[in-house]
């Protein structure tokens, strides 16, 4: 590509994943070499498994230790997610991708796991022709003011608040 952009989906709402699944299925239907990198992450979710079985031009991977929504971050998990950083930048000055995607990327600032200057500075340093696409909840209004593409996921109405159904299988996760 000429020229790559910086997205970033962010908001309350259900689907700032989502929307970065289809724009590596695109990518990749494209012929575009497509890395994905998940932080706050704990499983494998089923369009990762897709992905890995069918879809070899795009690599996924976790980084950092996973979900721990459930107590505090430790400093195993921030050292896990700092080296998930450096892997990041790593890989985006190799040139072997067209399109990098870093999934819970402001998660990972808000929980401390990195700090918004470390974000900011692998965001500095994107290769212009890098396309590259952050998502999670409380974005830093700095890394918005850098997008290219800034896009707000609204709730309006979920079933979970409303009815307390779980996420399911297929569906959420």
């Amino acid at each position: 590509m000429e020229r790559g952009y910086l997205h970033i989906y962010t908001g309350d709402g259900k689907g700032k994943t989502t929307a970065d699944m289809g724009l590596a299925l695109r990518a990749a239907g494209a012929g575009l070499r497509v890395y994905i990198g998940q932080f706050v992450k704990d499983m494998k979710y089923h369009e990762v498994r897709l992905i890995e079985q069918a879809l070899p031009q795009i690599t996924v991977e976790q980084l950092g230790r996973g979900c721990f929504l459930d107590r505090p971050p430790n400093e195993g998990d921030r050292q896990a997610a700092r080296e998930g950083l450096e892997r990041a930048r790593a890989l985006m000055e190799s040139g072997d991708y067209d399109l990098m995607i870093l999934d819970e990327f402001s998660i990972a600032i808000v929980c401390g796991l990195f700090t918004e200057q470390e974000a900011l500075a692998l965001v500095d340093a994107k290769p212009a022709s890098l396309e590259l696409a952050l998502t999670g909840r409380y974005m830093p209004q700095s890394l918005l003011d850098r997008a290219d593409l800034a896009t707000e996921m609204k709730e309006l109405r979920h079933y979970y608040a409303s009815q307390g159904v779980l996420a399911r299988d297929g569906i959420e996760r």
